[in-house]
């Protein structure tokens, strides 16, 4: 069977049998935005520099860094939240994406990235390559700015 791009049945050109078509994310997406340094990342997650606990995202990718989907993969406590690599590429895997950016806030303002934060970028970077799909980034939040792990070489 055939797919096509779009969200209906219809004849092939040779007669009676049918092709079937599918819908296609890439029409969605395509009115998306590119995000293409930590500056667009913050202003896209604009909303979330200001909650009072540590919200870890994951942001899904196109091969152009085009955004197919942003992910809430874990709401923590006033200062850590808990994240597992599968919980983080599930929605990845999910959106077909090539590549994802992931970001949490601190909720206490702190833009340095702490050890547990180093820790899993590390490990995420680690699953990442292990299944295809690159990490970009990682973006800390904080309602004054941000700190970009890419921007200061440690990923």
């Amino acid at each position: 069977m055939k797919y096509l791009y779009s969200n209906h049945y219809r004849r092939n050109r040779y007669g009676g049998s049918k092709i079937r078509e599918k819908s296609s994310r890439y029409h969605h997406i395509k009115n998306n935005p590119v995000i293409s340094n930590a500056n667009g990342v913050y202003s896209y997650l604009e909303d979330y520099r200001h909650f009072d606990r540590e919200h870890f995202i994951a942001i899904t990718l196109d091969g152009a860094s085009r955004v197919i989907n942003t992910h809430i993969i874990s709401i923590g406590t006033l200062n850590q939240s808990l994240v597992h690599p599968r919980e983080v590429f599930y929605p990845a895997i999910q959106d077909k994406a090539a590549a994802i950016i992931i970001a949490h806030n601190h909720p206490s303002g702190q833009l340095s990235p702490s050890r547990a934060d180093r820790q899993i970028t590390i490990r995420l970077k680690d699953a990442g390559k292990l299944i295809g799909i690159d990490i970009l980034d990682h973006i800390i939040l904080t309602a004054e700015g941000y700190y970009s792990f890419q921007d200061e070489d440690e990923i």
